[in-house]
């Protein structure tokens, strides 16, 4: 059924109210592509080390001859019809129709847009015509499309402002170049018409469901033609994308991310029950996923946006302890685990939980039968026995000797005091632990006060063992849900996931120091430096030379060599002067945390794993989340309480998260997962508020007016050493 003839003529009317077609003509597609249409994509380490980042392979679907099928010859008709001469489209070639149209009224009056559409129909239906339209007039690069994009969103705005019938035959255009482009897409130069055609700002437009399917039905063409280009055409994409604005790029991702969430929503209500998936065979979200791929690999590329603008909500809604078993095994069905940047914190925690949790009752059940078989005395917990006094030394030499127990369930035992662990006594081993091994005086991190941020220190005494505890510590508290005041920077957990790192990173945590090498690359004569190829760290209060290659105290930096200079001394801070810190370092982290799960993370979701989030406080969802004992929720101290914490500032409000829970930050699934509590120790007293970190937990008196409870509480925040480093 052809589409025009479902809809009423509405001359000059906008394109909203009334959908294109019932596209039924999709049939070509979905018959041709049954099997999914697929392909390489960029490798940007986006689906850990299970899939290498890529998308499953065309041979992972049935039927996969049929792809190719989808891109055949074009038929004798189509190839005498791209011999004729198709002009391209213009910006002032519109303009020109446009006038030239208004100024040939039809016998009603109103202008006849018949020359227009004619020539909109030509273009967008040839590919050959489209290809070569809106040109730049430069060649294509990996920097340049070689289409003037902004012309081409121009040429859509006036477009939509003309009647309907006009927009339709535009839109019909695109369906049917979409659906047989005529030619295997193999060069640079052939695919132009595709990002002309995703800056037509319709396809995001979902006013009514038999809109939202006609669009729908175009951009799933879209979304497979892109997908199965080569790996050559996905790095110019990978390129082209990237050097889009802010606001475009991210209306290119939430193109991809409804697409996903309409078919996940379509699935969802048409589901049978059963344990098996129904987007695992969706040949529709496997491409929209390796388009969003190519997304995320653009915004490695040139951060426009930040990982969460990446989630879907809709992923959120999978079983994903059936997801990430089946990207586990291998079985080449699509899973979401392959493109893990499509979920969100809250689903890889889970994820993360997951596997914490079937590693712990594995090392269970071990004890279990250790103790029934080998008749040998284990415990299904680690349970880490350590004086106060001498902290350091008994963690390392408790988990030392319980390295095989390590990813059981922890439990800590201060010895000769009382107390049960239930999360408290944990949470504070991990919090004093974390203190001394991060205090500078103790000499294993150096510190830099610019940015507030700490690094291996090249010079430290320590062994190598006391490096792996640290390790060990944070992959503990990952697995056991407990965030640490550590100031490690990105780059750290860049290294974790073995992740390059440059000068970009050093300047977030030695600005300073990075700046000025990033000033030597401009100086005029860099010779009057006086610099050689020698690296440089403090030892308690000498300066050690490193030569950065063999022979460099003697081979001076000059404006040829700059460069070179420059690259190894970022590396020679970043890794060669620290490899006997960070290797155990690493060893202790992935003796805790390596494996599968941990992969689904970026370097930044690690830090939050490990620091929590830095996002402002929600003061208000905090309230709604707090636990009260001895008050209750509407008493006039609980009230005050509330007001004097949104009227302080927010560096107090962190300073006050700080004297409760021990760190300024959040969780990183929100507020809402704070454990945060306030319990009442007394009538009015003048005395100070108290706080155990171990458990978030804040103890008031009734103090009798809100300016008593403010002096009180503002006193006991400031002298507070709290857990955080000085």
């Amino acid at each position: 059924m052809d589409y025009s003839k479902n809809l009423s003529s509405r001359s000059g009317a906008g394109p909203s109210l009334t959908p294109y077609s019932n596209s039924s003509s999709s049939s070509n597609l979905v018959r041709t592509a049954s099997g999914g249409i697929s392909g390489s994509i960029v490798n940007s380490g986006i689906g850990g080390h299970m899939s290498n980042g890529v998308g499953v392979g065309l041979n992972a679907y049935p039927n996969a001859q049929a792809v190719a099928m989808y891109f055949t010859v074009p038929s004798i008709g189509i190839m005498l019809q791209m011999h004729k001469i198709i002009m391209p489209l213009t910006l002032d070639h519109i303009h020109s129709l446009i006038v030239t149209c208004r100024n040939q009224q039809s016998s009603r009056g109103i202008p006849d847009y018949e020359l227009l559409e004619e020539a909109i129909s030509k273009c967008f239906s040839n590919w050959h015509s489209l290809n070569a339209s809106f040109s730049n007039g430069r060649s294509v690069s990996l920097d340049d499309c070689g289409v003037a994009l902004d012309q081409v969103r121009e040429a859509y705005r006036i477009l939509l402002e003309l009647p309907v019938n006009v927009i339709r035959v535009m839109m019909k255009s695109i369906e049917n170049v979409l659906k047989r482009p005529g030619r295997i897409l193999k060069h640079t130069d052939e695919i132009k018409f595709l990002m002309i055609i995703l800056e037509n700002p319709l396809l995001s437009q979902h006013n009514f469901p038999r809109e939202s399917q006609y669009h729908h039905n175009i951009v799933k063409r879209i979304f497979g033609l892109l997908s199965n280009l080569t790996n050559e055409l996905h790095h110019y994409l990978v390129n082209w994308f990237s050097r889009l604005s802010v606001t475009t790029f991210r209306k290119r991702v939430e193109l991809v991310n409804a697409f996903i969430s309409s078919r996940l929503n379509k699935q969802q209500r048409n589901a049978c029950p059963g344990p098996v998936p129904t987007y695992e065979s969706d040949w529709q979200i496997g491409s929209a996923a390796r388009v969003m791929a190519l997304l995320f690999a653009a915004n490695k590329q040139h951060s426009k946006i930040s990982l969460s603008d990446f989630y879907n909500a809709m992923v959120d809604c999978i079983d994903f302890i059936v997801d990430y078993d089946n990207w586990e095994q291998r079985t080449g069905k699509f899973a979401f685990c392959q493109y893990p940047f499509l979920i969100s914190m809250g689903g890889k925690m889970q994820i993360m939980e997951f596997d914490a949790k079937r590693q712990m009752d594995i090392k269970a059940k071990e004890a279990f039968f250790t103790i029934l078989f080998e008749k040998r005395l284990t415990t299904p917990q680690l349970i880490l026995r350590v004086h106060r006094d001498n902290l350091i030394e008994d963690s390392l030499n408790q988990l030392a000797s319980h390295e095989m127990d390590i990813k059981k369930s922890l439990r800590i035992e201060f010895i000769d005091e009382d107390g049960v662990d239930a999360g408290g006594l944990r949470k504070e081993w991990f919090l004093l632990l974390v203190r001394e091994l991060f205090d500078p005086q103790y000499g294993m991190f150096t510190w830099d006060e610019d940015s507030n941020l700490c690094w291996f220190n090249p010079a430290s005494f320590e062994a190598s063992d006391q490096y792996y505890l640290v390790g060990v510590v944070i992959g503990l508290a990952i697995y056991n849900s407990t965030i640490l005041d550590v100031h490690l920077p990105l780059a750290c957990y860049k290294k974790l996931l073995n992740i390059p790192v440059t000068l970009e990173d050093l300047k977030v945590f030695r600005p300073a120091f990075a700046n000025g090498l990033e000033k030597l690359l401009t100086l005029p004569d860099v010779e009057s430096t006086f610099l050689d190829f020698v690296g440089e760290y403090e030892s308690y209060g000498e300066i050690v030379r490193v030569p950065l290659i063999p022979g460099g105290e003697n081979i001076p930096v000059t404006n040829k060599n700059r460069e070179d200079y420059v690259n190894r001394y970022v590396n020679f801070v970043l890794n060669e002067s620290i490899a006997k810190q960070f290797d155990p370092f690493k060893r202790g982290f992935n003796h805790v945390c390596g494996g599968n799960a941990l992969s689904l993370f970026q370097p930044e979701e690690i830090e939050l794993l490990v620091r929590g989030s830095d996002e402002p406080l929600q003061i208000e969802q905090l309230r709604t989340v707090t636990i009260y004992e001895g008050f209750r929720e509407d008493e006039e101290t609980i009230r005050h309480f509330w007001m004097l914490f949104k009227e302080m500032n927010p560096l107090m409000q962190r300073k006050l998260l700080t004297f409760v829970t021990g760190t300024d930050r959040i969780p990183a699934t929100g507020v809402e997962n704070l454990a945060f509590k306030i319990t009442c120790i007394g009538e009015d007293s003048e005395r100070f508020p108290i706080a155990h970190t171990c458990f978030n937990q804040i103890c008031l008196y009734r103090y009798r007016t809100k300016r008593k409870l403010e002096a009180k509480l503002i006193r006991a925040i400031t002298d507070s050493e709290g857990f955080g480093l000085k």
